[in-house]
């Protein structure tokens, strides 16, 4: 049995390549980092060093590479493959398309069956992405939707950062989380779901798409917003939410969302599981193995404040159902006064013009352009206006 992996970072090899491999699948990955590809070829094996409690090494084997420059043979093999899945990040995506285009074509005309294709790019609506961009490179009337099986997931594995002087002595070397859990749309699938443990189809992915979004992605928004605002000179999110305020607001927003959740989809959570993974979430922020910064949670103020995201997207599911979120107001407010400075010392350019239209403008300004609360959605005047008041507060040191 094989796997391609189209992608040999950290999600490919840490999370959906030890998956797999572990149960004996040979795992073949795909990428442009010629250093990576030799080095698997030359080794057939690599480590992960698991940063958490408890700790531990992992030897993964039954690996090699290709280049992915080398488009006839990454075709022929992803042709040949009893499934696949990309970890390359959306913004590489065009550039994917092309290969998986010519391997469906191969698979087809060989009189093989779908290609199962498990999609961990984090990216919502990532099944019609890939509909779209594959049809670029098919020829009309080719029968996509019958060759291939977009699977959608949601990707919680966080990856603790690597110095990169470790990097240089071994390009193969990838730390972990043991968190070891990938949730995948069961109904995508065109051959059966394989038998891997840490494989966690579920029937109903948008419940858990909004779940990772608005409780995980949520909870690291407000620890790195808040923290920032209360400890500006820390500069890692385990040492952030170890002030008091940070983690009540964490855990408090998380709470929030979990209620308009199971008001949002009856059945499918329960006020216990979404403890349980509020715990977990929690306690993975205080892990100071994975390194995670401030600056990068926080950073990208429009993308992560944009309507549908992680605070906005949160407080008018909130609203929808009638729950008070105070807390998600609170990170929401502290996210128009994030300036977070990267190893440099420079703030990241979006976010610095976001917060000097804030102080220069309004908040009102900013939260009708950037945040999309333009009065035209229920609630939106409700939330802008909470969102305003509490932002006041906090300019004026009056916070929690």
């Amino acid at each position: 049995m094989t796997l391609v992996q189209i992608g040999a970072g950290n999600i490919g090899r840490s999370f959906v390549g030890q998956l797999f491999a572990r149960v004996g699948y040979e795992v073949v990955f795909v990428d442009v980092a010629y250093d990576i590809i030799r080095a698997l070829n030359e080794r057939h094996a690599y480590t992960i060093e698991v940063r958490d409690t408890p700790a531990a090494t992992l030897r993964i084997e039954g690996v090699r590479g290709i280049n992915a420059r080398d488009a006839e043979a990454a075709a022929e093999t992803l042709a040949a493959a009893d499934i696949a899945a990309t970890a390359v990040g959306p913004n590489a995506l065009p550039h994917v398309f092309p290969l998986i285009a010519s391997a469906l074509s191969r698979r087809r005309a060989a009189g093989r069956g779908p290609l199962d294709i498990i999609i961990c790019e984090n990216l919502r609506d990532a099944a019609q992405t890939f509909r779209d961009g594959l049809a670029q490179h098919l020829p009309e009337g080719f029968p996509l939707e019958e060759s291939v099986g977009l699977i959608e997931t949601s990707i919680g594995k966080m990856v603790p950062i690597m110095p990169e002087e470790v990097r240089r002595q071994d390009p193969l070397l990838v730390y972990a989380e043991a968190y070891n859990t990938l949730i995948c749309d069961g109904r995508a699938f065109r051959n059966p779901i394989p038998d891997v443990p840490g494989l966690a189809p579920k029937q109903n992915m948008k419940a858990y798409v909004d779940r990772k979004l608005f409780v995980h992605n949520l909870g690291h928004a407000i620890a790195a917003y808040l923290g920032h605002y209360h400890a500006p000179s820390l500069g890692h999110i385990w040492e952030v939410i170890e002030v008091g305020t940070v983690e009540s607001a964490v855990r408090g927003g998380m709470a929030e969302s979990a209620r308009a959740l199971m008001a949002e989809y009856p059945g499918e959570f329960t006020d216990e599981g979404l403890s349980d993974h509020i715990d977990d979430l929690v306690r993975r922020l205080h892990n100071r193995a994975l390194g995670d910064t401030v600056y990068r949670v926080g950073r990208d103020l429009p993308r992560k404040l944009a309507p549908q995201d992680r605070l906005i997207g949160s407080l008018r599911l909130d609203h929808a159902h009638g729950i008070d979120a105070p807390n998600t107001v609170l990170g929401a407010a502290a996210a128009l006064m994030f300036e977070a400075t990267d190893e440099n010392g420079e703030v990241f350019g979006p976010d610095r013009a976001l917060v000097r239209r804030v102080r220069e403008e309004s908040a009102v300004d900013v939260l009708r352009d950037v945040c999309g609360l333009t009065g035209e959605h229920p609630g939106d005047e409700g939330i802008s206006a909470a969102i305003v008041n509490q932002y006041a507060r906090l300019a004026t040191g009056m916070h929690p």
